[in-house]
C-alpha cells in the first residue's frame, strides 16, 4: 500500500518544502542558481569590523565552486554548462555568493546590479552578504529592486549563542541579524537565513534553540549546513593541530530532522547540507555524499511519520 505523502508542499516525496518545489511554484519551472564572485571582501576580513574572517571560511568566502576568472560572463558561461547539463530547460537565477556583496558604497551596489536586473536571462537576483553590510539607504535601493525582479537577499546567522559567536569570530552580535531581517521583511524583500550545525562548543539542544530562534524570526528560506572543516582556515589549521569530535552522519540527520520537524511549514528549506569542498575538505567525510545524506533524512522522516512543521509552536 503506498504511503500518502502529509506535507502539503511537496510534489514528490520530500516532506518538507524544498527550493525545488519553489522554484516551480514562483517561476513554472526548476530554476538553478548561476555562482557569481563579484570581487567583494568582508567587513569581518578588511578591519571595518574585524580581521581573519570568521574562523571556517574560506579564503573564497564560500564561493570555492566558482569559476577563478575576474571576468563576471566567464563565470556566468561556466557555471550556466554546468548546470544545463543537468537541466536543459530551467530557468537561471543570478547568485553572487562569494563574501559580503553589499559591502561596498551604494554607487558601487547600483553599477553592479542595475545590469543584472535589466538582464532578461535571469529570472530572479540571489544576493549573499552579512547583516552589517545594508544600511537602510541599501535597503531602501534593494526594496525598490525587488519590485523590478524577484529579489532574495541570505544572511548569515549561523548560530543564535553570542559565545560561539565570539568562538568564530563572526565580527557582529545577534540584534544585527535580527535587525536586518525585520527591516528586510518591512520592505518587501524575500530573506534567507543560514545556520549550522555541529560546532564543537555547541550541543544539541543549542543547536536547537537556533532553530526555534530562526523560526521566531521567519524568514521566507532557510539554509541549513554541516560544519565544514576545511585546509588553510583557522578552524582547519586548529583541527589539524588538536583533532576534535565531528558530528557523525547519523547524529546530523537525526537533528535536522527535528530542526524541520519546528520549522514553520510554509519556509522554504534552501538547503539541508553542504557540498564537500573537494581536497580542501578534512572533516567531516560522509558530507562528499550529499545525495546519501539527503535521503537518509527522507528515509527517516518516513520512518517516523512526520514533516516540516509538525511540532512547530507559533510564538
Amino acid at each position: 500500500m503506498k504511503t500518502l505523502n502529509p506535507f502539503k508542499y511537496s510534489n514528490d516525496n520530500k516532506r518538507y518544502y524544498t527550493y525545488n518545489y519553489f522554484t516551480q511554484k514562483t517561476y513554472g519551472s526548476k530554476a538553478f542558481k548561476v555562482s557569481i564572485d563579484a570581487g567583494f571582501t568582508c567587513p569581518n576580513r578588511d578591519g571595518t569590523c574585524g580581521s581573519g574572517g570568521c574562523n571556517f571560511c574560506s579564503a573564497r568566502g564560500s564561493g570555492d565552486m566558482i569559476l577563478k576568472d575576474p571576468d563576471l560572463e566567464a563565470q556566468i558561461d561556466h557555471s550556466e554548462a554546468i548546470m544545463l547539463r543537468k537541466w536543459p530547460n530551467a530557468k537561471r537565477i543570478a547568485y553572487f555568493q562569494a563574501y559580503s556583496n553589499t559591502h561596498d558604497s551604494l554607487d558601487a551596489l547600483k553599477a553592479l546590479y542595475d545590469p543584472f536586473f535589466e538582464d532578461d536571462r535571469f529570472v530572479g537576483i540571489d544576493i549573499a552578504t552579512r547583516s552589517d553590510c545594508l544600511d537602510d539607504d541599501k535597503i531602501a535601493y534593494f526594496a525598490s529592486k525587488a519590485k523590478q525582479k524577484d529579489l532574495t537577499i541570505e544572511i548569515g546567522l549561523q548560530s543564535m549563542h553570542p559565545t560561539t559567536g565570539v568562538w568564530m569570530n563572526r565580527g557582529h552580535d545577534l540584534d544585527s541579524v535580527a535587525s536586518c531581517i525585520t527591516k528586510l521583511k518591512v520592505a518587501g524583500i524575500r530573506t534567507c537565513i543560514h545556520i549550522i550545525n555541529g560546532f564543537p562548543v555547541e550541543t544539541t539542544d543549542m543547536m536547537l534553540e537556533t532553530c526555534d530562534y530562526v523560526a521566531q524570526l521567519n524568514p521566507d528560506m532557510l539554509k541549513i549546513h554541516m560544519l565544514h572543516i576545511i585546509k588553510d582556515t583557522k578552524l582547519g589549521y586548529q583541527y589539524s593541530k588538536n583533532p576534535f569530535e565531528i558530528m557523525s552522519m547519523e547524529t546530523y540527520v537525526d537533528l535536522v530532522v527535528q530542526q524541520l520537524e519546528r520549522l514553520p511549514e510554509t519556509m522554504v528549506i534552501a538547503r539541508l547540507t553542504g557540498d564537500g569542498i573537494g581536497s580542501d575538505l578534512l572533516a567531516p567525510e560522509w558530507t562528499r555524499r550529499k545525495t546519501i545524506v539527503l535521503n537518509e533524512i527522507d528515509k527517516l522522516m518516513l520512518a517516523r511519520n512526520t514533516w516540516q512543521g509538525k511540532y512547530y509552536k507559533e510564538h
